[in-house]
């Protein structure tokens, strides 16, 4: 089979490999289409500290199921399925309590030291397999994931209906964040971003109405600030800044993946005077089936988030088309239908 291995940093190519055969409790997935995420290009390049090389990298993928291992009861030849690529371990002091997505022993499928989706064929555990409908493409299969993780800050904003939104971003992970807030009631969704283009898109593809490049834009229809502000860019001072947008009692998501050691400066007395909450949100943690259920509800516009498809041949195309900042989600296709 084909497959993208990154042998080392900045060492990535398309390889030939075996088929992978299912252990035990494993099933085999041939996969439909897998998406490029920001984690990859950190992989490739290096920055990606729990990542062993080298590495069949892909973690937003879904597929078919073509073999199962001889304990597997769960699934058949030919069912159509997505994978949540987290393998905590089950046994450390934070998975014991019900938080594995801060294991100790962390690992994912094509992010930690497990094979992943940018291949034919992968074999992971049947425990983070999930059914999905069979009207789901496997273009809206491989976006699974990235909603899950959406989900998952949802879960710690706890939000209600009627409240109000800022998402900082206008990328592939700020549009998820907005599609879920309007999913969830919002009166208000805002967008920031620095990029025209992606703003423009906001509003004529996705129907966001208030869109700007600055906070002072939206004084008028937010003149005590958002409910909750979200920081989806993974720039720190763009969370640091993020904080003036909160009203009092507010709550501000950093959502982004900010750059390890860089540290953002807040407020202290702002914080403790508005009863401010800074939340941090960690990949997945019992976000991936509602990932799935919000999906088949239609609230995410599948065809407009995916951008861009090639082949597994096509992947350092594909990658270029990702730090271009251009389009949205860049996936690859499998050879599932």
């Amino acid at each position: 089979m084909k497959a993208v291995m990154v042998n080392e940093p900045g060492a990535v190519r398309v390889v030939d490999l075996p088929d992978p055969d299912p252990g035990p409790d494993e099933v085999v997935v041939r996969v439909g289409a897998c998406g490029i995420c920001g984690t990859d290009v950190h992989i490739i390049d290096g920055e990606f500290p729990p990542t062993v090389y080298p590495i069949v990298i892909g973690h937003e993928f879904g597929g078919v199921v073509t073999a199962i291992g001889e304990n597997v009861k769960g699934f058949s030849v030919g069912d159509r399925v997505g994978v949540d690529p987290t393998l905590n371990c089950g046994a450390c002091y934070y998975c014991q309590r019900g938080m594995g997505n801060l294991c100790e022993r962390w690992n994912a499928v094509g992010v930690g030291h497990h094979p992943g989706g940018f291949a034919e064929y992968v074999s992971v555990p049947e425990r983070i397999v999930y059914p999905i409908p069979e009207e789901m493409s496997m273009k809206a299969a491989a976006l699974i994931e990235p909603v899950s993780c959406v989900v998952r800050g949802f879960h710690r904003l706890q939000p209600q209906t009627g409240e109000t939104y800022l998402i900082y971003g206008a990328g592939p992970m700020g549009l998820l964040n907005a599609q879920v807030a309007r999913y969830n009631g919002a009166s208000l969704v805002a967008l920031i971003d620095i990029n025209p283009s992606r703003l423009e898109r906001a509003r004529n593809e996705f129907g966001f109405e208030h869109v700007a490049t600055n906070l002072d834009e939206f004084k008028e229809i937010a003149p005590r600030g958002f409910d909750n502000v979200i920081e989806a860019t993974g720039v720190t001072k763009v969370a640091e800044a993020a904080i003036d947008a909160v009203k009092r009692r507010g709550k501000l998501l950093l959502f982004g993946v900010c750059p390890p050691g860089e540290k953002a400066s807040y407020d202290a007395f702002k914080i403790y005077n508005e009863e401010i909450s800074i939340l941090g949100t960690m990949a997945v943690l019992n976000s991936y089936g509602p990932a799935i259920d919000i999906l088949s509800s239609g609230a995410i516009d599948t065809e407009r988030m995916v951008t861009d498809t090639f082949s597994i041949d096509q992947f350092p195309e594909a990658l270029v088309r990702v730090r271009s900042g251009q389009g949205l989600k860049v996936q690859v296709a499998g050879t599932s239908a």
